[in-house]
């Protein structure tokens, strides 16, 4: 019996099948909308069942990984070179996203009629001399507090009240300040403790291997609700902005691939054979979170890192090491800026660059049209009118939130990598 759940896990995860169950969604949205429509209950669904093992996995995770940490020794270190790993990567990946930006210029050269196309989108005539626009029904994006009320709110006051929001933030700051305390606990008081962290943790790495199983349906019906509610003219306006997007992710994923091929010390098709859980949850559920249980066993069990590093970082890295939305940051920016003609220096590259990985690092713990909302940050140092092009990203963000959620998913698997002890060779 067992044999069987695992043939059909694996033929769940496979690559081709993923991909084929999204052609197969997108078809059904473009012929039957209707009905496509009707089946997005069925994605609500299987999210919600994600999402209802992300707390208690992430913080069994974190707690039961320092408490043996600490048991173990040498927090300081791992902790100053996990700061070091998720700067550089943040910094990798906007400058990847600026030079795939300044490379293919896919806001420059537009035609009119694609410029007609923006126009009707927003509500205005996006070809004028005006360089603000007003949005007709559609709100401004939320402004943003000080660097105090940003950390004032990551503290949870009440962590009942955090875990039954959902608040993955402040779920995992109240889960690194335990487990930092239950280090300090001798391990024969702790060990009861130690001993059901354990279970919860174990439970939902079966939970999760048991949703693997209907992922193609879910994919399908996904991504066909998702482009009869969309409808095709927006994707088709924002197809050199998408394709930019797509080219960066790529070269981002790419890189994220020659990390963990070099650390892991595997041949290439048995590292792409191991990635094939995240990858997949990554496309269907396009939550970074969910992917967590996966990302530890394919880091642990399939790639040979130490578990014990593995189980504590990975959680660390999904929720602060948000490189998918530091990429996604200079792209939008970068192409606000050639669509409305605005010349970018050598000086203000970087400056978007800075204010895109401080984006991306603020938006920890957001998802969805919130994070989009944080490209106005890097556009304010420019002066660019990203309120006006606001419906412009929210048109095409079910497939810009699918590669941001392979980005964060698979470059923080890297990330982990290349913390973590390389394997020892048998």
């Amino acid at each position: 019996m067992k044999i069987g759940i695992k043939q059909l896990q694996s033929l769940a995860l496979n690559p081709w099948m993923v991909l084929g169950s999204l052609v197969a969604g997108f078809w059904l949205g473009s012929i039957a909308p209707g009905f496509a429509l009707k089946l997005a209950f069925v994605g609500d669904i299987y999210v919600d069942l994600m999402k209802m093992i992300v707390l208690p996995f992430m913080v069994s995770a974190i707690i039961f990984s320092l408490q043996r940490l600490f048991q173990e020794g040498g927090t300081a270190q791992l902790l100053g070179r996990v700061a070091v790993v998720f700067l550089s990567f943040a910094a990798v990946s906007a400058v990847v996203g600026a030079l795939t930006l300044l490379a293919m210029q896919p806001g420059s050269g537009l035609s009119q009629d694609t410029l007609e196309t923006f126009g009707r989108i927003v509500g205005n005539d996006i070809g004028s001399n005006d360089t603000v626009m007003e949005l007709r029904g559609v709100d401004a994006a939320a402004e943003h507090g000080s660097a105090a009320d940003i950390l004032v709110s990551l503290v949870p006051a009440n962590i009942f009240a955090a875990l039954a929001s959902g608040d993955t933030l402040k779920s995992l700051v109240f889960a690194l300040l335990f487990g930092f305390a239950v280090g300090q606990v001798p391990s024969r008081v702790s060990d009861g403790l130690t001993s059901a962290l354990e279970t919860v943790y174990r439970s939902c790495q079966t939970l999760t291997h048991w949703l693997n199983l209907p992922l193609p349906i879910v994919i399908a019906c996904m991504s066909a609700a998702q482009l009869a509610k969309t409808g095709q003219g927006p994707l088709l306006a924002m197809t050199q902005f998408v394709l930019a997007f797509f080219v960066a992710s790529l070269l981002a994923l790419a890189l994220a691939l020659a990390v963990l091929w070099r650390r892991s010390g595997l041949p290439l098709a048995q590292l792409v054979d191991a990635l094939r859980g995240p990858f997949a949850l990554a496309i269907a559920t396009r939550s970074s979170a969910t992917c967590m249980p996966v990302m530890i066993e394919s880091l642990a069990d399939r790639l040979g890192f130490a578990r014990l590093r593995v189980e504590l970082l990975v959680p660390l890295s999904v929720s602060l090491l948000r490189i998918g939305p530091v990429l996604y940051y200079v792209c939008a920016t970068l192409f606000i800026a050639q669509l409305y003609g605005h010349a970018l220096g050598f000086g203000e590259v970087l400056l978007v660059i800075a204010a895109s990985v401080l984006a991306g690092f603020a938006s920890a713990g957001m998802s969805g049209l919130v994070t989009i909302s944080l490209t106005g940050m890097a556009c304010a140092y420019l002066g660019l009118p990203f309120e006006a092009a606001f419906i412009l990203f929210v048109a095409v963000d079910p497939l810009c939130d699918i590669l941001r959620t392979l980005v964060i998913v698979i470059g923080n698997t890297a990330a982990v990598a290349l913390i973590c002890p390389q394997p020892l060779k048998v």
